[in-house]
């Protein structure tokens, strides 16, 4: 259960309903996932197993107003879950079925499909989840904890280079570095099987580090012009925030889908807001950080889309040493399918972790 929402909320609600209230109350659910409308007696009368008349209906759904977990949208309507009553539904009386075996192999087939770079398997990893869920599909990866392969330099013009870097998890970027008036050719290839030498399998951070300290120990046999190039590349790197995250979204358009309402398109704008912003991500991916497995946010139990009144069904992936490295995941209105997509994302993040440990 996320920290923000009080310990023991779904146990103290389980204790006070009864099977009946616990039937209305997950048919409520229901029809709310899968239409976005309020429910009215009349209707819940012909969904349940039991026999109950409107108005015994009517009282038990005053039961669960009281106790916070549906309301009434507009007088004479029928109701809706509050955000307690889905963290509720979802902690203590949703069912997590697993994936079919065929949906396995096309996640896996999708995935691995995207090639070598690790850059287009989570975009692919997060177009997929979005057209499956329809939902948009989100990845946030820390930059700072990419482990360095190979780094170059290839000159362009006789004061600019480029420095093309290789990680491990398949990432390929690049950098444009300005050069020190009259260098030769030569050092770039120096500069080059120097920080091979001495950086992979290093983060950046690590590998700045280290690269002060040959330095300064005299271990590095470089000439003047040479370290410059050396210093000029590491710190096109490493140099920003150490805590930047890198946001791939897939499928905003599904967002838009189903809106009934002028508040809706502008919960939506909110949303978009916030993943255009970046607004909190570091917040988001700390959360996920801590626990292992799927995370879910319902509303404002995440400050990240507290205004759009959205969900996140997140899992972390990890690379070939065990560490967590990044989130994958989607971003909707409430009324997601919980049930199917927690499998799917759960999945998909193994996926993304056993490509990662090559």
């Amino acid at each position: 259960m996320p920290e923000d929402l009080p310990a023991g909320t779904s146990e103290v609600s389980l204790v006070q309903l009864n099977e009946r209230s616990r039937e209305i109350f997950r048919q409520i659910v229901e029809s709310y996932l899968a239409t976005g409308e309020p429910v009215g007696s009349r209707n819940l009368s012909r969904l349940i197993p039991m026999t109950l008349s409107p108005a015994s209906i009517r009282n038990v759904m005053q039961d669960l107003e009281q106790v916070g977990l549906i309301y009434a949208p507009h007088t004479s309507a029928g109701r809706l879950p509050t955000e307690l009553g889905l963290r509720f539904f979802v902690d203590a009386l949703m069912q997590v079925g697993d994936l079919a075996e065929e949906e396995r192999r096309s996640i896996e087939v999708k995935v691995r499909a995207a090639g070598q770079s690790m850059e287009h398997v989570l975009s692919e990893a997060s177009a997929m989840l979005s057209g499956l869920t329809r939902a948009a599909g989100v990845v946030l990866t820390a930059k700072a904890n990419v482990r360095l392969k190979h780094i170059e330099f290839v000159r362009l013009e006789p004061d600019r280079a480029l420095v093309v870097l290789v990680a491990e998890d398949g990432q390929v970027e690049n950098r444009i570095v300005m050069l020190p008036p009259g260098l030769p050719s030569s050092a770039l290839t120096e500069a080059s099987n120097f920080l091979n030498r001495n950086i992979r399998g290093l983060t950046l951070m690590e590998a700045k580090v280290e690269l002060e300290g040959a330095l300064e120990a005299g271990r590095a046999e470089l000439d003047q012009l040479t370290q410059k190039i050396v210093a000029a590349g590491l710190a096109s790197w490493s140099g920003g925030d150490s805590d930047e995250r890198k946001l791939i979204v897939r499928g905003h358009a599904h967002l838009l889908d189903d809106l009934k309402a002028l508040e809706d398109l502008e919960r939506v704008r909110h949303l978009f807001d916030d993943l255009e912003t970046k607004r909190g991500l570091v917040d988001l991916l700390g959360r996920a950080e801590r626990a292992d497995g799927v995370r879910i946010y319902i509303g404002s139990e995440n400050k990240l889309f507290s205004l759009s009144g959205s969900s996140t069904i997140i899992a972390p992936y990890r690379d070939a040493a065990g560490r967590i490295v990044g989130v994958i995941g989607v971003i909707g209105p409430t009324r997601l399918n919980y049930a199917r997509i927690v499998p799917m994302v759960d999945y998909t993040a193994k996926i993304v972790g056993k490509l990662l440990s090559g």
